[in-house]
């Protein structure tokens, strides 16, 4: 039987970075965390508590209050978020999670506390993680690190189908402002930023399905699990 690894999935927003990382998770019976979704957590108690990101003594009391864990859900067939013990899951994916979480993501004492929580479930492997910064500060040793990128124009397309189907309201024009803010942000912070592992793969699945994405990371794995 092959070793079980850590598998490391980076790029940027709407790459299909998680699409991948639960497909990979269901094929090989490996966890899957997802990152992103911890960082909207921790922006959705900021928001509903009025804490002010700006303040890090408030930051710092803030995270001590707040509990983040991935429970399997039979059912739906897949892990769901719970903060604090509740189902945040639909919350988490509101645009107004979305214009906030990369500015809170950015904050010193959240990363920490966020990478802390990542690599407490990364300690027996057999994880799937995807992100920014996965394969260069919270598995700088992860056994495969796959980095996704893709053009932009399909990465608004696929983001505004996305929100569309829960908010018709929204507009292609602000679904691509937010993606094209939320690059910047992420690649120019000052801690972590967006950057690809050196032992990274790319994977530009602007061109590729889903199936063929899949087929593609599926192989990276095995190759990987047959040297550890």
């Amino acid at each position: 039987m092959s070793k079980k690894i850590i598998i490391a999935i980076d790029g940027y927003s709407s790459c299909g970075k998680s699409t991948l990382a639960k497909q990979l998770a269901k094929d090989l019976y490996y966890i899957y965390a997802d990152s992103g979704a911890m960082y909207r957590a921790i922006t959705l108690y900021f928001l509903r508590n009025e804490v002010p990101h700006t303040n890090i003594s408030q930051v710092k009391k803030a995270l001590g209050n707040i509990h983040l864990e991935f429970v399997f859900d039979v059912d739906a067939g897949k892990s769901i978020l719970y903060l604090n013990d509740e189902n945040i899951e639909l919350n988490i994916r509101d645009m107004v999670i979305s214009e906030k979480v990369s500015e809170v993501a950015t904050i010193k004492e959240v990363r920490e506390f966020a990478v802390a929580e990542q690599q407490r479930m990364g300690i027996h492997k057999g994880i799937v993680m995807d992100g920014r910064d996965i394969g260069t500060t919270v598995f700088p040793h992860a056994e495969l690190k796959i980095f996704m990128t893709a053009d932009i124009a399909i990465r608004v397309e696929r983001r505004f189908k996305e929100l569309f189907a829960v908010n018709p309201a929204i507009t292609i024009e602000e679904v691509k402002q937010n993606l094209e803010m939320r690059d910047y942000i992420d690649s120019n912070r000052e801690i972590s930023p967006l950057r690809k592992a050196e032992d990274a793969v790319i994977l530009d699945n602007s061109n590729l399905t889903m199936a063929q994405q899949l087929k593609i990371a599926l192989q990276w794995a095995k190759e990987k699990t047959d040297l550890a």
